[in-house]
Parts: structure tokens; sequence; C-alpha cells
């Protein structure tokens, strides 16, 4: 759940997902926390490695912003809407098993050789912080690799960044 307190835009400088916390605190210019979120990061833990399925340390942005508008619990495969959870559900849609739902921050590294680069590339890996069906699991590791947030959470954190925003991913603050 978010802390409550809604940051003013202008004022976010960058964010941080903090692993062993799985929390995502939203920064101000002058360091200080501005918001913070519950998270998942993957439940194989960190790494960086092509087909490891764990969340990549390191300097990141926030390169496509994908969602806006869309309803909550909006299903995306290939990054494209597909319709409401429920209602592909009740239609006997075949849904992959990680299901990302509302929102879509996708991420690009920008440390050469950490994660970014040949086999380690976040944005060739499709890591994303996104909505998911699983809320119950936010606040433990269980993702696939992505940063997952509660559907009203990552929708939230989308109408406040834009494209380019820092985003450091670390195992401690």
């Amino acid at each position: 759940m978010s802390s409550g307190k809604k940051p003013v835009m202008s004022n976010l400088s960058h964010i941080i997902v903090n692993t062993a916390e799985q929390r995502l605190y939203c920064i101000d210019h002058e360091g200080n926390i501005l918001t913070e979120y519950p998270v998942s990061t993957s439940i194989n833990g960190t790494g960086n490695q092509n087909g490891s399925y764990k969340t990549p340390l390191g300097k990141h942005s926030i390169a496509q912003k994908i969602g806006k508008g869309c309803a909550i619990n909006e299903v995306f495969i290939g990054r494209q809407p597909q319709g409401v959870l429920e209602q592909l559900v009740l239609a006997g849609t075949d849904l992959p098993q990680d299901i990302i739902t509302s929102r879509i921050l996708w991420l690009q590294g920008m440390e050469e050789g950490v994660n970014k680069g040949e086999g380690i590339d976040s944005f060739q890996r499709y890591i994303y912080i996104h909505g998911t069906n699983e809320e119950d699991k936010i606040g433990q590791p269980a993702s696939h690799g992505c940063v997952r947030m509660r559907n009203k959470d990552v929708i939230e954190l989308f109408d406040l960044v834009d494209e380019g925003c820092k985003v450091f991913i670390q195992e401690t603050l």
C-alpha cells in the first residue's frame, strides 16, 4: 500500500527498488522519500543473466510507458492490451503463467556489462515494473524477474513518472 502521500511530479528525482525490503521508493531531489510501495521482485533472487528469471540490479531508466488510459486489471500479452482479466477468465482465454496487468514501465539498463549488452540486457529481457493478478504475493519475492506492484499502485506510479526516469534496483538502501 502506498504511504498515502502523493508526491509532486516535479519533485520526483528517481526511483529505488530495494529487493531485500521488497519496496519501491520515489525519491525527491534532496534524497527524501516522497512515497513508497510494496513490490514483488524475482522468486529466483537477483541477477542479470538472460534466461535466469532474476531481477537485474543496477541503474536503469524507464524506456517506455505502456497502458495509458487502460482499465485496471487490463491484461497485456506482448505489451498489447487484451481485455480486462475477469472478462478474459470468464471467456476461457488461454493466459500466460505470469500475467501482466494495468500498466507497464519497461526498463532499460544503463550500465554496460552489468544490465546492458549481450546476454544481460534488461530491455531485451523485457524487465518491467507492472501490475499483477497475484496481489496477495506483493511484499515477497514471487515474480519471474520483473518488479510487480498492486494494480492501483502501478497506475499511480505510472502517472507520476516520465520516460527517462532513473530506476536504481539494489539489495540495500
